[in-house]
């Protein structure tokens, strides 16, 4: 039978193995080799990496469904875990006591304490991390995951050789699948680091574990500080304080986790591949050279700069993770206030959460999308001035209702906020709202310091 007269599917697809015998060609015959695929994807280049990694490139041109391959990122990020330490019975037990102490402490200073989470709070490890947290990370980055996946289509059928071109453009579904597991692979090697930098369920600003769940990574957080002049039972109770009232909160205002997601999801969405910009890139790109195509994928080129809609999307995005991490430094630090040294552990965790990690990096530069509070300072100040003036009680009672909630022009101007809140329109009020609003923000030790050895190289 010739290959004209070859059988299709109803979809008018050509069989399966005639492309994957072109695709095979394309891996092992000059152009790209399979090591060179698993330098684009991120992977490690051993044999047991690349079987697993050609596998699943096999199923996924098998495959013509829509989305990206959650499995294949699941298995990208495990191999870049690498190292993956199991709890010990003795660690298990010194953080179950940390948290009974934790939740003593924060139900001392706030209301939102005494709420039940769904479960004991527990730790995880790595590989525990990115099971629970996997489904969130889909919500977040599916969408933008489905346009770069396009795009990546786009490339390859762009890339093509003339002789192979017709049959691809008949056998779409199957390139997109390919396409999508390429995408999978790089977003599963940047989650990978990622577990190997978090310190808890609520550490990347938002609880990517499921509501009414907190949790510590042991094996992060004794990695983490290691080289702080600070004792690890401080650094833990800390922690523990943090990731309970970070727990707490969403249980408390059940409304604020929905929110979040929404608005991730719909500033992903309005994200779209500018076809010339592609063009544009497709056209300097040498596919032989997977160099090339691994930094195309983690610079972001193949997201076009954002509309204004999606900065105003952005910008309230980045208001409301500045009050849900203001809020919880001001708790955690009224809670912690008998740790000789939670200042300075304060003030160096908002450095890490203002400047983001490596990992966090990677991961905005890939989906398009960095979760970072930036102005968490200024939202701690707030939080800090709504507690001294009006009581842990009203500051609380802000989280009951989205409309309650303070926005941008009161992290702005929080002495006119506590005037709104308090009905008072006393002149000495706000002179002393004033005075106390430049101390906080003026006064560097208002905010403690971090101990030595608290700034991490970059990687």
């Amino acid at each position: 039978m010739s290959d004209q007269d070859t059988p299709r599917d109803d979809d008018g697809e050509r069989p399966e193995d005639e492309l994957r015998r072109m695709l095979e060609q394309m891996l092992g015959g000059g152009m790209i080799s399979p090591d060179q695929l698993a330098g684009v994807a991120g992977l490690p280049s051993d044999p047991q990496a690349l079987s697993q990694m050609l596998m699943q490139l096999q199923q996924a041109m098998m495959s013509s469904g829509d989305g990206v391959n959650w499995t294949i990122v699941k298995d990208a990020a495990r191999q870049a875990v690498e190292e993956n330490h199991e709890v010990t019975p003795a660690e298990s037990e010194q953080y179950r006591q940390a948290f009974s102490v934790a939740q003593l402490w924060l139900s001392e200073v706030t209301s939102v304490g005494s709420y039940s989470l769904l479960e004991p709070a527990r730790t995880i490890t790595r590989y525990e991390w990115l099971n629970l947290s996997m489904d969130t990370w889909s919500e977040i980055s599916g969408p933008v995951a489905e346009s770069i996946s396009r795009a990546l289509v786009q490339m390859l059928s762009e890339q093509t050789p003339e002789e192979y071109r017709e049959m691809v453009d008949r056998s779409t579904p199957m390139v997109r699948s390919m396409g999508q597991a390429m995408f999978a692979m790089q977003l599963g090697q940047v989650l990978g680091r990622l577990a190997k930098e978090v310190l808890s369920g609520g550490d990347v600003g938002m609880p990517v574990l499921e509501p009414g769940k907190a949790a510590l990574l042991p094996q992060n957080l004794r990695e983490w500080s290691a080289g702080l002049e600070v004792e690890d039972s401080e650094v833990l109770l800390y922690f523990a304080v943090r990731e309970l009232a970070y727990a707490h909160l969403f249980v408390h205002a059940k409304w604020l986790r929905l929110h979040l997601v929404s608005s991730i999801t719909e500033f992903a969405r309005g994200i779209r591949v500018d076809a010339s910009q592609l063009e544009d890139i497709v056209r300097d790109l040498d596919i032989s050279n997977p160099e090339e195509l691994k930094s195309v994928l983690q610079s972001g080129r193949l997201i076009p700069p954002r509309t204004p809609e999606q900065e105003a999307a952005l910008g309230r995005l980045e208001t409301m993770l500045a009050l849900i991490d203001g809020w919880v430094d001001v708790v955690t630090r009224e809670s912690t206030s008998r740790l000789p040294n939670a200042d300075a552990i304060a003030e160096m965790v908002r450095r890490r959460r203002a400047t983001g990690s490596p990992a966090e990096r990677a991961f905005g530069s890939l989906v398009g999308l960095e979760l970072r509070p930036r102005r968490l300072r200024e939202a701690t100040a707030m939080w800090q001035l709504v507690t001294e003036k009006l009581g842990a009680e009203q500051r609380d009672g802000l989280w009951d209702h989205r409309d309650a909630l303070p926005g941008a022009s009161d992290i702005d101007d929080p002495f006119a906020l506590v005037e709104r809140l308090s009905g008072s329109g006393d002149e000495r009020l706000l002179d002393e709202l004033d005075s106390d609003l430049e101390r906080l923000l003026g006064d560097p030790d208002s905010f403690g310091d971090a101990p030595k050895g608290g700034d991490h190289k970059e990687d």
